[in-house]
Formats: structure tokens, sequence, C-alpha cells
């Protein structure tokens, strides 16, 4: 790999020219370490630097313990205080072995947030490789961002949605360096999957983060619900009566990471002196009032948020299907049910829906619909009634490894990375390569045009236009009808 150099607003960074075609930058600094007086901080500008920074391999991660041992997608944790960094690829337009700036290209950008719960995940991962987006003529940038207690738990003496304010940063970097590295900043789509897929939602209702992109696609998007300052305040009430630390900054300054993540696995442990808090996401970004002035769901299916943002939105048919319902000492699917917000009179017309599952699939299925699926389609419903540019989709193809079209499986086919570390585990031996193709070339049309092509029409009140991924996609008409029905009605 011969070496390149592009020189940032804040000094010079020397990447690496790939043998595809590519050049690759890693670990590029976009706010400093979020360490001392700077750890609860708003993030800061880089100090500027004149040698050339090495961006030959990934940046320090703010993951420090994955979710699990064994996760869907690879996520190395890597350590180092440095995690307010990013990542990019970009087609190689330059014949030169080094040179000190790109030639301009003025190509479309697709900037990355990774999933993880916004308490994990990280940007060095294989499956966000930017090779098959720089094939086809798109910067790719990957970010990395604070979790956890750290980007999102309501703190005194500490601005509210650290996180949501990392990711502003982030893109206001892709807005000053990108085009030094070949991309466009008026041609800027956020995307992510999961909690990013929730971070794409966030954003469109970031009064700070217009103007730093004009097309958004939500994968799996999640967002907190309830939402609002009162229920923040309420997590961080239940994280002192549950640790004995004052929820301040002060008092977690100088934790070590393990000391925080211990107090935080103590604040996420289930119990019932969390009633009336999200059962998931407490930890995850919040209308405060200032940086997000409305609930985000709400603000996206009753505000004007993202009105003028085209929005490809969508998730997996069996997001969460594979998590088993709690024993027999839990609570009765019914009760269940209700704290994820079905009406107590839609209960039975779930159960019916889903009843040839077993129990399982019911709780599982429930977990999907409420997370993904009901309020993805209650924004897409919204968007539609008021003719905004929105395109909805339903990845159906099913894993021969699990049967199911579980959270993530998607995501080799939108990178159209299938050879990437990982992938067999999850999509068997034999991954649909026509869908691959399919899907890749939707995202890449939707980044460059604002539009996935002329197969995948606008999702519209008439007809409810949606994609089917699976091995042959299809658009069909309103496909989802039941799950608005039950949930949305």
């Amino acid at each position: 790999m011969a070496r390149t150099t592009v020189t940032t607003t804040r000094g010079p960074v020397r990447g690496e020219r790939r043998g595809d075609g590519s050049l690759r930058f890693l670990g590029i600094p976009y706010a400093q370490p979020p360490v001392g007086d700077l750890r609860f901080a708003a993030p800061v500008p880089p100090e500027p630097w004149t040698e050339v920074l090495d961006a030959t391999s990934y940046g320090p991660t703010a993951q420090r313990r994955p979710f699990a041992e064994v996760t869907t997608i690879p996520e190395p944790s890597i350590p180092g205080a440095g995690v307010l960094n990013l990542n990019v690829f970009t087609p190689d337009t330059d014949t030169d072995t080094d040179t000190d700036t790109a030639t301009g290209a003025g190509l479309p950008v697709l900037v990355w947030i990774h999933g993880g719960g916004y308490v994990a995940g990280s940007a060095a991962s294989p499956w966000y490789d930017g090779s098959a987006f720089n094939r086809d003529g798109v910067v790719l940038v990957s970010l990395g961002y604070r979790l956890g207690i750290e980007g999102f738990l309501h703190l005194d003496g500490a601005p509210d949605n650290r996180g949501v304010l990392d990711w502003i940063a982030a893109l206001t970097w892709v807005r000053d360096n990108i085009a030094r590295f070949g991309g466009d900043p008026a041609k800027v789509t956020v995307a992510g999957q999961s909690a990013g897929g929730g971070a794409v939602q966030t954003l469109l209702a970031v009064p700070a983060a217009r103007g730093l992109f004009r097309g958004a696609l939500s994968a799996s998007g999640a967002v907190m619900r309830p939402d609002g300052p009162e229920v923040a305040r309420a997590v961080a009430r239940l994280f002192t009566a549950r640790t004995g630390v004052p929820a301040a900054a002060a008092a977690l300054r100088d934790l070590s990471d393990d000391e925080l993540l211990d107090l935080q696995d103590r604040l996420g442990a289930p119990g019932p002196d969390r009633e009336g808090l999200p059962p998931l996401l407490s930890l995850a970004p919040f209308a405060d009032g200032e940086l997000i002035p409305d609930p985000v769901l709400e603000a996206l299916t009753d505000g004007e948020a993202g009105a003028d943002v085209p929005l490809m939105l969508g998730f997996t048919a069996h997001e969460f299907n594979a998590v088993p319902a709690p024993g027999p000492d839990g609570p009765p699917l019914p009760a269940l049910l209700g704290g994820m917000g079905l009406a107590p009179d839609r209960v039975d017309a779930f159960t019916a829906a889903y009843a040839p599952g077993g129990p399982d699939l019911l709780f599982g299925q429930a977990l999907t619909d409420a997370t993904f699926r009901a309020p993805s389609l209650a924004v897409a419903d919204a968007r539609a009634a008021r003719e905004r540019p929105t395109w909805l989709y339903e990845f159906a193809w099913e894993s021969p490894v699990a049967r199911m079209a579980f959270h993530c499986l998607d995501l080799p086919y939108a990178f159209d990375l299938l050879d990437a570390e990982g992938v067999t585990a999850a999509a068997g031996d034999a991954p649909p390569r026509a869908l691959a193709d399919a899907m890749h070339r939707a995202w890449v049309s939707f980044v460059r045009d604002l539009d996935p092509g002329e197969s995948w029409p606008r999702y519209t009140g008439a007809d409810r236009a949606t994609m089917v991924w699976d091995t042959e996609p299809r658009v069909e008409r309103d496909p989802l009808r039941q799950v608005r029905e039950i949930w949305l009605s």
C-alpha cells in the first residue's frame, strides 16, 4: 500500500492507497480526547499539528466492553483516550503515490454512525469498510462517539446529549475537510443502523445539525421512548439510587473506565424500580428542550423536523425475534406488551396474528415491532401524508443460520461486503450475491441522487409502496398493514 498525505484544517494526515483503487485514512481526530475536564464536556476541536499524523490504523474506540463475547457484527475495542476520531474511505482519483491534497472530485459522501444500543459498537468494524462505496464513486466516513454514561446520562455540571454533540462535531469536520479527500460537502448523506439509525432520526430533529447533510438513511433506527427531560432526570435519579454516586460530572470525572462501566451495568439491570422508564435505551439521546427541542418521534411525525431532507428508512423482518421471553417468574405477556406501548384493546389482535409461533416468538416479535417496525412505519406514514420524499423498506431474506431476517443481517448486503469477516457465521455459506448487488446499488443511488432508483417508488399515502429485500427484491403495496393496525391505530 503506497501512502498518501492530505492536509486537513488542523494538520496533515497520511493514509494508505489500497490495491482495490481506494484510499483510507483511519483514526483522524475530529475533537480532543474527552478526558479530565473534557470527559463530560462538549467536544473541543483538536489542537493544530504540523508533523504528518499517521492515519494507517484505526483509532481508539469508546467501546471498552462489547455487548457480548460474540456479536453479529465484529466490533473491535481499541484502547486509548482519543475516541473522538473518524475514518475516511475515498476513491483513488490521483495517480501520484504521495500528494498534499485530493483532486477535488466532488463526490457524494456517506457519513456512517455505528449501532450498539448507544452503549457499545465500533467504527473499526470490517463490516463498515468503504471499499465497495468507493468503487461506485462514493466517499464513506465512519465515526466514533461517546457512549453510555459518558455520552448520554443526564449529569449535573455537564451538557446533555454529549454523544449528539459528537455527531455534530464530526459532521462539521466533514463539511470543512471532505473536499480535500475528493468529497463534496454539499452532497452529504448521514446514515446508520440500530442506534446509528436512531442517531439519523435524532439529527433530523436537531436544529444545530441543519445544513450539515442533505439526505438521511435510517436502518433499523431506535430512539428512546418515552422521551423527554423528565425521563432523563428520572434515569439520573435511578443511577444515584442504585449506585450511591451522584449523577454529576464532578463525581464521575476521575473514575476509571471499568469503574464507570460497572456503574452503568448497575443502572441497566432489571428491577421494579424501573417502572415508567424506557424498557430499552435508558442511555440514549433524549429531548432536552435545547439541543433536541422535542421528542424525536414526535418531531418526525407531528412536526416539521426533517421536512426538506429525503429519507430512506426500514428494518429487518425479525429484528429481535430471537430474544427469549422472560421465564415463568416474569411478568405475564399482556403486561410485557403494555410496557412496550401496546394498547390493551390491541393485545388480542397481536397474539392472534403471531400465536402460531408460541410465547417466545410473541415476545421477540413484540420487541421487533415496538422498537423498530412500528416507529419507523409511523415516521414513513407521517412524511407521506405531508408529501415529503420518503422510501420505506423491509429486509425479509432469512438467513439459513437462524431462519430469520434478524438484526444486523442486512448490513453486509448494503455495504456489499459478503466476503467480510463474520458474514458467513451470520448469513451462511452462500449469501445471495444478487441481493447484495441490488441493495447496495439502491444505497449508492440514494447517496448520489437522493433517489434509490426507478424500480423503487416513493412511499406515499396512496399506495404505501415498500421495497421488500429478499432473494428476489420486489415492491409491495402496504405489506406492513398488520403492524399499523395493531400498533398504530
